[in-house]
């Protein structure tokens, strides 16, 4: 019977030490320059001693002109190839892989920061939280635009293996632009990009393709890819696993599933009918039927928080990582616990305050701010005011938008 405490050899030859990762998370550390900060390093020199056989970095962006977030980490050259190497070395002399979540955000870049947003299609955001509602339409990208887009993903992959991490991870889901070309709700192209699925599918082969070009054959390749849209004309079910057996075919290494984009984020809420509650996973029907259709790893993340329901998870075989992300920010010895059984429930209640609009943004940026605290060298806080959080947070923009002027 497969553990939590067994190795996973990835189809590249790639060996996991457990099957216990850390799925990626905004850290929203980065500085003016976009490059890795010391208090960023910290924290995943911290979380490399967790015990864990994957950490996968937050979305690290591709272009400095498309941000997602104002403190992203943006790797498009070789200016802050030191940093980088600081940063993949923060996992040396453990059994921990370090992992770069590689990203172009399209139409779902902040607004506030960009001043130019590009996407699929013409078809604005409509969505909640931080990424909030916009009138502002995306320009449609030409072929010219996304043949340099994939080429930059590529370029990104290579320097991150030449700085030193172990693998990168597309990221494909939650309506970033890998995902905006799978929807036919983001996507109406007309084109070789966009109408019927193997169309709207290229712009992903071809991304995985540049990079393994880029990279090699043994190094690791992962994605992050949505169960569905969980809206409606978007991404479907049936959809995901098709792009599925594609990528596996491809001979992609890792496929993480999860789900929602910003208008409908499943990947915060999940499938809360009570039989899903019961089992944690929000998407563990989804998974089953992925594991029918590929032999590729399958890593869930999304609703995981007691360790009976993860061994029980990873007995199945019907996935072989467990994905934990904001349990990491506030248990960062996570791995260790759950190998020696040391702690049995890693719950997580976020502090908001009481405001509808604003408590949408708490899903993410309350536990960047742990994150910064365990970077700061300090302990979680499991009481920190959340009005604080949301007042440091719009210093930030406002800070970052003096900076870009």
């Amino acid at each position: 019977m497969t553990t939590l405490q067994d190795q996973l050899t990835l189809p590249n030859g790639t060996v996991l030490a457990n099957r216990i990762a850390k799925s990626a998370m905004s850290e929203n550390l980065s500085n003016k320059t976009h490059e890795p900060t010391p208090v960023l390093i910290n924290a995943y020199k911290k979380w490399a001693k967790s015990g864990s056989g994957l950490l996968i970095t937050g979305n690290v962006m591709i272009d400095s002109k498309a941000l997602g977030e104002p403190m992203n980490v943006v790797v498009e050259d070789k200016r802050h190839f030191e940093k980088l190497q600081e940063w993949a070395n923060s996992v040396q002399e453990t059994n921990t892989q370090l992992w770069v979540q590689i990203n172009h955000p399209g139409r779902q870049a902040m607004d506030q920061i960009n001043n130019v947003l590009k996407a699929p299609s013409a078809i604005p955001l409509k969505s909640k939280g931080r990424k909030k509602a916009t009138t502002k339409i995306p320009e449609a990208l030409t072929h010219e635009e996304i043949e340099d887009i994939i080429k930059r993903f590529g370029t990104t992959a290579a320097i991150l293996k030449e700085a030193g991490f172990g693998g990168v991870q597309i990221h494909g889901a939650h309506g970033y632009l890998v995902s905006q070309f799978l929807s036919p709700y983001a996507n109406v192209r007309e084109d070789d990009w966009g109408g019927s699925l193997e169309k709207r599918a290229r712009f992903v082969l071809e991304v995985y393709k540049e990079i393994r070009k880029q990279v090699g054959p043994d190094f690791p390749i992962g994605i992050k890819l949505n169960s569905a849209h969980f809206q409606k004309g978007g991404f479907s079910e049936e959809d995901s696993m098709k792009v599925i057996e594609l990528l596996s075919e491809a001979g992609i290494d890792l496929i993480e599933i999860s789900g929602g984009t910003y208008e409908a984020p499943a990947m915060m809420m999940g499938n809360r009918k009570q039989s899903t509650k019961e089992r944690e996973a929000y998407f563990i029907d989804y998974i089953e039927k992925a594991r029918a259709i590929t032999k590729t790893p399958l890593m869930l993340t999304g609703g995981f928080r007691t360790v009976s329901v993860m061994q029980e998870a990873i007995a199945s075989e019907e996935l072989d990582v467990v994905g934990l992300a904001r349990p990491f920010t506030l248990f960062p010895n996570i791995g260790n616990e759950i190998l020696e059984e040391s702690r049995s429930n890693f719950g997580v209640n976020i502090n908001k305050t009481g405001v509808k609009g604003i408590d949408g943004m708490m899903n993410i940026i309350w536990y960047e701010a742990q994150i910064k605290r365990l970077g700061l060298g300090k302990k979680p806080n499991l009481k920190l005011s959340a009005w604080s959080v949301f007042f440091n947070y719009l210093f930030l923009i406002f800070k970052f938008k003096l900076t870009r002027k």
